[in-house]
């Protein structure tokens, strides 16, 4: 249930603090602590040729990154940014898009708290896939920076 009411909360988030989102139709499908899945319909992220747009798939893989962060950061007063990513693009998806965030290793994400609560800033990089059945569509590896807010 926790995961349930944390899903919610995300989307609620993302939709009124990144208005994008609903245009895209983003939808926060599941949170299970250890993977966060956002989709978009392709009907709201399609290019000319019937395929998802290549800016929906990298907005939609930032946000799944920068959403894991969010939920990881449990309602700590922080910003949440994208400093850097990389992106490959290996198929084209023709249908629901699927983002999927899975979450670091536990030492990763301790050693990421530590260094919030001591410099009041932190970066850590997240791996973004999606799949088009069953096969690798887009990827992306970014580092995502957690600020403080005073």
């Amino acid at each position: 249930m926790i995961e349930e009411t944390r899903r919610r909360e995300l989307e609620d988030f993302l939709h009124r603090q990144i208005p994008l989102t609903r245009s895209m139709q983003v939808k926060v499908e599941t949170y299970d602590g250890r993977a966060l899945v956002l989709s978009a319909p392709l009907s709201a992220n399609h290019n000319h040729l019937g395929t998802a747009f290549g800016g929906s798939l990298a907005a939609l893989m930032i946000l799944a990154g920068y959403g894991l962060l969010w939920l990881e950061l449990e309602h700590r007063p922080a910003h949440v940014v994208v400093r850097e990513s990389t992106i490959n693009f290996h198929r084209p998806v023709r249908g629901t898009i699927h983002a999927t965030c899975h979450r670091p290793d536990s030492s990763v994400l301790e050693e990421f708290h530590q260094k919030l609560v001591k410099k009041g800033r932190a970066g850590i990089s997240l791996e973004v896939t999606i799949q088009d059945h069953d096969e690798l569509a887009a990827s992306l590896i970014g580092v995502f920076v957690a600020i403080a807010a005073s």
